[in-house]
Order: structure tokens, then sequence, then C-alpha cells
């Protein structure tokens, strides 16, 4: 991960999302919801509130989830349910990849806590698990984004060595806090 790349990620896209978010619920009952409300309650057909909020939500978890820090593998009781549900750390790593690699175009690849167990799942564009009536559903604890202004000025084309150096970034301790809370 680079700066440039991460400035320009989130002072323009990140922002951008924040500020037409607040502009499509001004005076709207959904001004008033918590950001995870808003996206589980939401009306799908709604185009600017669907990309805008599900843009917000998306992008707070992936760069609160991110550290220079970060990389290793996880503890405790998320990789015990990780072991659990893949039977292996690079069993999930290669699932978690492989959404993100496969994801045609721009969006998400994902972990999340359905039913008490972790399933890695992707979406398009701004879409996230919490929406309703999307073919995946889950309590996202990790997410990756996959939109090539993610990466597009450090790895112009390789979205795969984005992906892998991904894994340098992720803070295992917040992700394991979410999976708590999640669980």
């Amino acid at each position: 991960m680079d700066a440039e790349t991460m400035f320009i990620h989130f002072s323009k896209h990140y922002v951008g999302y924040l500020n037409n978010l607040n502009k499509a619920v001004e005076g709207k009952p959904q001004a008033k919801q918590s950001i995870e409300e808003v996206l589980k309650t939401m009306d799908m057909s709604n185009a600017a509130l669907r990309n805008n909020a599900g843009g917000y939500y998306n992008h707070t978890l992936y760069f609160g989830l991110i550290s220079p820090k970060g990389g290793g593998e996880p503890t405790g009781a998320l990789a015990e349910a990780i072991k659990r549900d893949f039977g292996s750390f690079e069993n999930f790593k290669k699932a978690f990849s492989d959404a993100g690699a496969k994801r045609f175009g721009s969006g998400w690849a994902w972990l999340v806590v359905k039913d008490g167990k972790l399933q890695v799942v992707s979406t398009a564009n701004q879409d996230c698990p919490l929406m309703p009536n999307l073919e995946v559903s889950g309590t996202p604890i990790l997410a990756m984004d996959v939109w090539e202004h993610a990466y597009y000025l450090k790895y112009q084309n390789k979205r795969g060595d984005y992906i892998a150096n991904f894994f340098n970034v992720i803070d295992w301790n917040k992700v394991a806090e979410l999976y708590q809370s999640a669980k």
C-alpha cells in the first residue's frame, strides 16, 4: 500500500461517499438511523442511497481494519473459527483472495459472520452483506476493496498483487474484535 493511493482513496472517494450520503438522507428518517440500520432497511431501488451508504460503510470498515503494523495471522477465537470453518488460515486466505480476484469489475471481498459461522463472500459495486435481498448476507468483519481506485496507482492492472499485499496490512486484532461482537 502506498501513501499517495491511500490519500486519494480516503480524501476523494471515501469523503465523497460521506458527503453524498449526507445529502441523500438530509431531512429523511434515515438521517437519524445508524449506518447499519440504513443499510439493513434500504430500498434497493434508491440508487443514490444504495451507492453512497454502501460506499461510506464499506470504506469505513476497510480503512478501520488496515494498519501499517498489520499482517501476520489472527490468534485466539478468530484463528480457531477460521480453522473450524475453512480448515486452515491458508484455505481462508485462498478463498478470500479468490473472492477479490474473481469479482468481475468493481466490488468487495468480505469475511462475514452468518449463523455463527465465518463465510467469504463478494459483492458488486458498493453493495455490502448488510443490504436486503442480495445473494449474500452476514455481518462483515473484514472488507477488501477491489475497485481500481484502491490499487491502480501502485499496481495498475495487477489486482492479484494488490490482494496478496493486502494481507500485510490487515489489523487482525480489530478483525477479532468485530468477530467477538458479531458471533
